[in-house]
């Protein structure tokens, strides 16, 4: 999954009278640089850790990664999918998967990528002894179960037996129950190969290779980045990668942990695309950039969650629905989000088949009936909402504490984490009990993507259940849509899980996104997918 650090909101609102001053023509300094010389630059939230393939959840890190590595299938603009590296992927009873290698591709380094690279980086990923935070995706692979034995067993087996390397252009999958959408998952980062050199003496992947990350992809890194003190990333075209190469030799990803000062810093030139325009600075920002202002329909939600595992405040799902129904979706999307918003009525957004409109009865605006359920289930006094100040969010972050304070006559305690990464190291940890911020772009374009990686069972450990939340009936459903014959007969089971969902509220859904980026007058063709990651090979430069 792709937890996703920005709200990508292109408004504020004096109505909320949050105090925000209007973006100023401020800027960071320039670095000087010759335009031939100067790199395509790109704002960025600080990744959450290092660049493991298996380990990077979040849209942060994943961006890097997109730039390095190529993945096995991609998707067009109708959300099909697109054989990418892999020359084909074939199936007779979407339980026996066979991928075959398009030939030329090498690795950073010159080798050249095998099919044994990517069975012994999806191995990694999906033993527990590694702890990456996506091993959940490798689970319907057969053998999974023997690399996860349990906390405090030790993982007898080398390998998932489900993993089998044919040649070296070709690997076969065995999956424990039959899968229609193993093919389309086959483009998220996950699902990356690992060269051999990413190993060290002990079969573990390096800090080195960490810091570092040799891929097969556009871009190659400069040098090492060291998280925590480098404000820069810099990659350089790979001119051995076969096919269509980016325009432009040089890529920077700026860290950032205020929006507004990137947006400044794209204004005065010093920087090229920035995917999340802050509140403050886009009032004014389609007037004042024309063309190169985007605002697109996204795939994403955003939520509210809460962290069930460990914080009883919130077990009885009354006091959830309540605070649900006393959140003003409608006017935070049109007055926080300025009409680029839309309210959330279910936990399947509106572009991927499965959405149902009006499906979330609770996600609308009761004031009434929310104090009068909040009361009856004794709700709490005083809550806590947190949210990373790295993103744009605090205008409807507290415009939702004040609907919240209104509604249900309690105090709203709202708690700004400097970082994405912080917040979610302790979500992570378990260590903050508070209601939180979410967001999700998705990792591949399936009704099913909104469910198994967020909310399952096997999530709590080993995806992104942060909400700690468990459901029997929820976690059958899924597999019944998995395993299902199409994806069409599929869909009418995740829609069931879906309900229960509703039913359930581990999260509030709060708006459906749209993305809202701008770029530069140094470069052009600024193209944003499916996965809220810019098209590297549109882009060209402008001077």
């Amino acid at each position: 999954m792709r937890v996703t650090k920005s709200a990508r909101i292109i408004a504020g609102t004096a109505l909320l009278a949050l105090g925000l001053a209007a973006c100023g023509s401020q800027s960071s300094t320039g670095d000087g640089t010759a335009s031939a010389d100067r790199p395509v630059r790109m704002e960025l939230g600080e990744p959450q850790k290092l660049f493991y393939p298996g380990d990077t959840t979040e849209s942060e890190g994943s961006e890097v990664l997109a730039a390095v590595f190529a993945p096995l299938v991609s998707y067009d603009e109708n959300k099909q999918v697109v054989d990418d590296v892999a020359e084909s992927i074939k199936t007779t009873d979407n339980k026996v998967w066979t991928i075959k290698l398009k030939p030329g591709y090498t690795w950073h380094n010159g080798d050249p990528l095998t099919a044994q690279n990517y069975v012994d980086a999806w191995n990694y990923a999906a033993n527990q002894d590694n702890a990456q935070s996506a091993n959940g995706f490798f689970s319907r692979i057969e053998g999974w179960a023997d690399l996860n034995p349990g906390e405090g067993k030790p993982v007898s087996a080398e390998g998932m037996k489900g993993l089998q390397v044919v040649d070296d252009t070709t690997f076969k999958v065995t999956l424990s129950q039959p899968f229609s959408q193993f093919k389309t998952m086959l483009g998220y980062t996950a699902f990356y190969p690992l060269p051999k050199v990413a190993f060290g003496d002990d079969g573990k992947i390096t800090d080195t290779y960490a810091k570092q990350p040799i891929g097969q992809g556009y871009f190659k890194f400069d040098k090492p980045y060291n998280k925590g003190t480098d404000q820069t990333i810099n990659l350089t075209r790979y001119d051995a990668f076969p096919g269509e190469k980016p325009k432009f030799d040089k890529l920077q990803f700026k860290l950032y942990s205020s929006s507004e000062t990137a947006f400044n810093d794209l204004r005065a030139g010093n920087l090229d695309i920035h995917d999340s325009l802050p509140p403050s600075a886009v009032a004014s920002a389609k007037a004042e950039l024309g063309e190169r202002y985007i605002d697109q329909a996204d795939a994403g939600v955003g939520y509210i969650g809460f962290p069930l595992q460990y914080n009883k405040l919130y077990s009885d799902v009354r006091v959830r629905e309540a605070i649900s129904m006393a959140i003003d979706r409608k006017t935070i999307a049109e007055t926080v989000f300025s009409g680029t918003r839309a309210p959330a009525d279910d936990f399947i957004n509106p572009l991927l088949d499965g959405y149902r409109a009006g499906a979330c009865a609770v996600c609308t605006y009761d004031p009434a009936k929310a104090k009068a359920q909040y009361a009856a289930a004794n709700g709490p006094k005083t809550l806590e909402l947190g949210y990373n100040s790295d993103g744009p969010h605090k205008e409807w972050i507290e415009a939702v504490a004040n609907n919240l304070r209104a509604n249900l006559g309690v105090d709203v305690q709202v708690k700004p984490f400097e970082k994405f990464a912080s917040i979610l190291d302790e979500l992570d940890k378990k260590t903050y009990g508070g209601m939180f911020r979410m967001g999700w772009a998705i990792d591949y374009p399936s009704a099913e993507n909104y469910l198994t990686p967020i909310f399952s069972t096997v999530a709590i450990k080993t995806g992104s259940n942060y909400a700690g939340w468990s459901n029997k009936e929820f976690d059958d459903l899924l597999a019944k849509g998995d395993t299902a014959p199409t994806q069409e007969e599929g869909l009418k089971f995740y829609q069931q899980a879906d309900d229960i969902l509703i039913k359930e509220l581990p999260y509030v859904p709060v708006y459906f996104y749209r993305t809202n980026a701008a770029f530069s007058q140094h470069v052009k063709g600024v193209k944003i997918n499916l996965l809220n990651q810019v098209e590297w090979i549109n882009v060209e430069k402008v001077d």
